[in-house]
């Protein structure tokens, strides 16, 4: 990993932590997979500290741009997949 998460200066320590974990989530997704239940809890953790979907979709942007993972392919699979269902996603 050659890249920094995006996070704002104005959060908590907390707080960061919640989004690191969130985008550390998605990287899980494309590299090893991830438990639905898991990203469930990341993205519901993350909507907390960036509830307004206009601010979401600019970290989700800053973080393909830095990592090249994308996204809103985890979260719409997240969204659409069965309960103890495994995310993965093939890039």
């Amino acid at each position: 990993m050659d890249y920094s998460y995006p996070f704002s200066l104005d959060w908590s320590t907390e707080e960061i932590i919640d989004v690191v974990t969130f985008f550390e989530g998605i990287e899980m997704a494309y590299e090893t997979g991830i438990r639905r239940e898991e990203m469930m809890t990341r993205y519901e953790n993350f909507k907390n500290v960036v509830p307004a979907m206009s601010e979401e979709k600019t970290y989700f942007r800053e973080f393909e741009a830095e990592s090249g993972y994308a996204s809103f392919p985890v979260i719409r699979e997240m969204k659409a997949a069965g309960a103890n269902s495994v995310i993965k996603i093939n890039k």
